[in-house]
């Protein structure tokens, strides 16, 4: 009997993973969490990344977290449909599987693909730098992958990669065409070049914040009246980390945002009802609290 039970456990979680993947298809926009958990191994919860879907196509990869490229086989997401990668900073919970998502879909297209990410300072290299120590064909970490980047040998995908400066005041229109509009605001995290995004198609706008402390004056402004608003609760209430928004302040600043819906991503290991309690008493708005493979339709 143990054997026909395992069977059908299996049956059961893969129709599970189904049935969660197949949800963000047929929506006209949506957003799928591949990774919603932050840095500390925390159960069932990948390192961040999401997925924007229009129609029945994943069309932006947003970061790449460890445990994102197998999230995105199962979301039954095609590398062939992205239109771009967009990329918030280079800690390695937000960039680690970026080599293997790469790798695996790098014989499924033939043009090139626009993947964006930060200037660099003295804590970080830039974008494109990471991107050269990682593939370059002679000298990268990755040389098999030395054919993705510009000027590189053989068949497939090449990279466009563009840097934003973080420093600048006013947002950075990185992407604006077939469709969709993308900007990037620097945002406050430590030492370390970040950016916020904001995604406008089909009459609606998409915000993704990642990590941040909160303290960028212009951040409400830019998600300002988002239909959805993706906000990281990374520390709990009383936490002691200035890289990190606490809870109060995830709650403040999408409160001046007045997003249509709040989702809250990125969360690690602490007393979650206390922290989306204390997100409520500033927020007051349509919220909703992550969870890998979750699709949320974009009213």
């Amino acid at each position: 009997m143990i054997r026909p039970l395992i069977a059908g456990l299996f049956v059961f979680l893969i129709a599970s993973s189904n049935a969660l993947a197949q949800s963000c298809t047929g929506n006209p926009v949506a957003v799928q969490i591949l990774g919603s958990g932050a840095p500390g191994f925390v159960k069932e919860r990948a390192n961040t990344s999401y997925v924007l879907w229009i129609g029945s196509q994943a069309k932006i990869l947003v970061d790449a977290g460890g445990g994102s490229y197998v999230r995105f086989g199962q979301a039954q997401a095609k590398f062939s449909d992205l239109s771009m990668i967009l990329v918030s900073h280079l800690h390695p919970d937000h960039v680690s599987d970026v080599p293997a998502v790469l790798w695996s879909g790098r014989m499924t297209r033939s043009d090139s693909l626009p993947v964006i990410g930060p200037s660099g300072n003295e804590a970080a290299p830039s974008f494109s730098t990471f991107l050269n120590r990682l593939f370059d064909e002679k000298t990268g970490s990755f040389q098999v992958l030395g054919s993705i980047m510009p000027g590189g040998t053989g068949n497939g995908v090449r990279l466009d990669a563009s840097v934003v400066d973080v420093t600048k005041q006013e947002p950075t229109t990185v992407f604006d065409r077939d469709g969709i509009k993308v900007t990037a605001l620097g945002i406050p995290h430590g030492n370390l070049p970040t950016l916020a995004y904001r995604v406008e198609t089909q009459g609606r706008s998409i915000v993704f914040s990642s990590d941040q402390n909160g303290t960028n004056p212009r951040f409400p402004e830019f998600a300002r009246n988002a239909k959805l608003l993706v906000m990281h609760l990374a520390i709990g209430v009383g936490a002691n980390n200035p890289n990190q928004a606490l809870p109060a302040v995830v709650g403040r600043v999408a409160q001046s945002a007045n997003p249509g819906r709040l989702v809250l991503s990125h969360i690690a290991q602490f007393d979650l009802d206390a922290a989306v309690a204390d997100v409520k008493k500033s927020y007051t708005g349509p919220l909703t609290v992550g969870a890998d493979l979750q699709c949320t339709q974009v009213q």
